[in-house]
């Protein structure tokens, strides 16, 4: 076979000759992760049964074949140039070996490195390569060209050093080898582990060059070795340190075991032959479970424990377990607890400090203080707090604890749907733990101390629990004095604990955890409240936050109501807060810049606070026909909810439109129905069903609305609506109706008129049994607003339809 002579700088490059002449059209036999130098014999194994085919038919006819190496091992789909590197080995199949399964061991011998063409590729296994001459293969030896060899040969030696079980008879066949060329090919075939390596040698045609790059890659390999020796070396002795202490602890076992035999006398302090030194880790185990003055239920079990541990071989797993156990049961605060402030009117001084309004959680609280000041043994108090975001139920709790002098824990159930959380995991388990329960009484340190249930509402349930069946143990003053967590595994005493829940509403809440519950709401802050909270509590707050004081900025009162009023519609105070410090934060940078003090007013505050965000609602100016004030309340607070009705001529239907729920349009119903009955004595056509279509909206269409307590309103509305009647804009009305005319009593009355009196309504019908929530009220609102109870819809028709004579 004639080879011709190619031009190459870079086999990556082609600068072969293009025409057909010296090219070889030769089998193709593509490998993974195996690559084959001239003049070396290698075995490797295939699965293609039409490479197999061609082999057979090479090594019969004594052809040559190209062996060439694929990109990525095992790599799918159909083969592409571009899938293989472009130089491999080209040379003679000395044999063929059938294997089970379909696979054959080939044996080949290769010659010379050859190249592939840009010819077809890979036509029925067969490929066009061109054979490849080395460079500079007869060059004499220069000084950099000596340095290289001896500077190979140094990194060889040191690379089968640190190869595990390297033969000896290679590493001596490689380094006395006396072509240059044969002797790199040697280095790195039998050196190099990383097939890419192997491949960079064989693409490197110029012998010097193909020496400094095996250099390179020999540097990079030493370095993998060196890190993975040192890895090795560490993993080893961490594992002969474990084995050593194993054998050590055994030892001393058995000569404590003789040295009792010979003296007759105990080994351990316990009680239940806990046999370990004194100064041993399981014997301080022993000593702090004896020294805590645990309960006795306690006490046992732990020790069972300490026993089992040392019997257990320290490097095991379940001796791990065990210390997990003991460390986390050791930490449980059994019997440490705070000692109560039953001092009521100091409790008093700190919740006021602490907290605007909030009467009713406040004495609820003085009252337990004082119960307890009588009798220091009650137990089990158990409360909830709901209301809306922002109203302090959080807050309030924090302040309790420190009234109280007890240790205060917040424990979040927001988004727990694993029973695990509650209870624990079992100790057995790979990284189980205790649940938030028993992990708030280590975090408090005190057996007794408030715990906080925030978001108690917003727990779910799935496949692995309901986590507010847990809860049900937790706060049944019958039952939790014995919780059983899952890990710890020991009754765990919860009945000095303080519990206080939190949540916005109690529909998430299960019944069976709202039984065992006292359930206190928090009502929604009026405008006074705010305005008090807001001078008393947050303007000195966000001072204090942005380093001013009352002297550099002044904000006058009506600017926290316009605040309250035109920047915020909420039923807390958070967005007034985040109002307060923006302004606070416009100050800083105007004293920043040089002003000695800045005064806030109505008439600059958008300077500070920018436009007003929120429209009041505001009662018409005329009094209007089929239209009527209605009072809604919502979680925000109350609102002004009109009314609108329109007779049209039609057959009697009735259309209802603004997002009404089921319950608002059976009362409007309710109202059609009632107006149906009483027609005549109210002026009204007795034939109006048979001839009108009644339509009944609400407006801002786009917000949900239900609840019967807009019985009232409807029904005047309707009213007005078919007499002609207009009715008065200055009356604002709330109340649900009975099909007889009746009106029941309805919530959130407090709310409702705050909105009547601040959109200037002067009259507010009211039912007959929310008198005596009268005295709730606001005492702006009672001062401002005519109150008139009504018992039937007679009552309400009076006050609000202007009826001729």
């Amino acid at each position: 076979m004639a080879n011709k002579k190619i031009e190459l700088k870079n086999f990556n490059q082609e600068f072969y000759d293009m025409t057909d002449d010296g090219s070889l059209y030769v089998p193709c036999v593509p490998l993974n992760g195996i690559v084959v130098f001239p003049g070396f014999a290698t075995t490797f194994e295939i699965s293609d049964s039409d490479v197999i085919k061609n082999c057979r038919v090479a090594h019969r006819q004594n052809d040559d074949v190209f062996v060439i190496t694929k990109k990525e091992m095992n790599s799918s789909g159909l083969p592409s140039r571009h899938s293989f590197y472009e130089i491999g080995c080209l040379g003679k199949v000395d044999s063929v070996e059938d294997l089970e399964n379909g696979y054959a061991k080939i044996t080949f011998t290769g010659s010379v490195r050859a190249i592939l063409t840009p010819k077809n590729f890979l036509i029925d296994g067969f490929v066009y390569v061109m054979p490849v001459i080395e460079e500079n293969a007869s060059r004499e030896l220069e000084v950099r060209d000596e340095v290289n060899i001896a500077s190979a040969k140094k990194y060889y030696k040191e690379m089968t050093r640190l190869i595990p079980h390297f033969p000896k008879n290679i590493k001596d066949d490689v380094l006395s080898e006396k072509n240059l060329s044969v002797m790199i090919d040697k280095m790195a075939f039998s050196a190099f582990v990383a097939y890419p390596h192997k491949e960079n040698i064989l693409e490197e045609a110029d012998v010097y060059k193909r020496l400094e790059k095996l250099i390179e890659l020999m540097i990079e390999e030493l370095e993998f070795l060196y890190n993975e020796m040192d890895i090795h070396k560490k993993v080893k002795t961490r594992i002969e340190t474990n084995q050593r202490e194993y054998y050590l602890k055994e030892q001393l076992k058995v000569i404590k075991e003789e040295l009792d035999d010979i003296s007759q006398t105990p080994s351990s302090p316990f009680s239940n032959g806990i046999d370990v030194d004194d100064d041993d880790e399981v014997a301080e185990y022993g000593r702090k479970v004896l020294e805590g003055k645990f309960p006795e239920e306690v006490e046992e079990k732990l020790l069972k424990e300490v026993s089992k541990l040392s019997k257990t071989p320290y490097s095991s797993a379940e001796s791990t377990v065990l210390r997990n156990y003991l460390d986390i049961c050791l930490e449980i605060p059994w019997s440490k607890k705070t000692v109560d402030k039953t001092d009521v009117a100091r409790a008093q001084a700190q919740l006021d400090k602490d907290h605007y309004g909030l009467e009713k959680v406040k004495e609820r609280i003085l009252e337990y203080i004082a119960v307890r000041q009588l009798n220091p043994e009650i137990k089990n108090q158990i409360i909830c707090l709901v209301g809306a975001p922002g109203v302090g139920k959080t807050s309030v709790a924090s302040s309790i604890a420190k009234a109280m002098g007890r240790k205060y824990v917040r424990v979040s159930l927001g988004g727990v749907k694993d029973e695990s959380d509650i209870r624990g995991h079992r100790k057995t388990y790979v990284a189980s733990m205790p649940g938030r329960i028993v992990n708030a009484l280590i975090q408090a340190g005190v057996n007794n101390p408030l715990i906080l249930l925030d978001e108690i509402d917003k727990m779910s349930n799935d496949h692995r629990g309901d986590p507010a069946s847990a809860m049900l143990e937790v706060l049944d003053s019958e039952q939790n004095k014995s919780f059983r967590d899952h890990f710890v595994e020991i009754p765990v005493d919860l009945s000095d604990c303080m519990f206080i829940a939190t949540a916005n509403s109690l529909e998430g809440v299960a019944k069976p955890l709202i039984d065992r519950m006292e359930i206190i709401e928090l009502p929604i802050y009026n405008r006074r409240e705010k305005l008090e909270i807001a001078k008393g509590y947050l303007y000195p707050k966000q001072l204090k936050r942005h380093g001013l004081t009352k002297r550099q900025l002044k904000i006058d009162e009506k600017v926290f109501y316009d605040l309250a009023d035109f920047y915020t519609h909420e039923a807390g105070v958070r967005n007034l807060e985040r109002q307060i410090a923006g302004i606070c934060r416009k100050a800083a940078k105007k004293i920043a810049d040089g002003e000695t003090s800045v005064k806030v007013g109505v008439k600059n505050l958008t300077e500070f606070a920018g436009q007003r965000k929120i429209l009041p609602d505001k009662i018409y100016d005329i009094d209007e026909v089929g239209t009527v004030n209605g009072l809604a309340y919502t979680e925000l607070g109350g609102e002004m909810l009109r009314v609108e009705a329109v007779a049209l001529d039609g057959d009697g239907k009735a259309k209802f439109t603004g997002s009404l729920g089921d319950v608002m349009k059976e009362s409007a119903q309710i109202a059609v129905s009632y107006i149906r009955a009483h027609a005549s004595e109210l002026g009204i056509d007795p034939e109006f069903y048979k001839k009108k279509d009644i339509h009944i909206h609400f407006p801002e269409g786009a917000v949900p609305k239900d609840g019967p307590s807009a019985g009232v309103a409807l029904a005047c509305a309707i009213t007005s609506e078919l007499g002609g009647y207009p009715a008065r804009r200055d009356v604002a009305m709330t109340g649900e109706i009975t099909l007889h005319g009746r009106v029941l009593p309805i919530g959130g009355l407090k709310e409702k008129t705050m909105a009547a009196y601040k959109a200037g309504a002067k009259t507010v019908l009211v039912p007959e049994a929310n008198k005596k929530d009268i005295p709730d009220l606001d005492l702006t609102v009672r001062e401002n607003l005519n109150f008139v109870f009504c018992k039937t819809l007679d009552d309400a028709f009076r006050n609000v339809l202007i009826i001729p004579e």
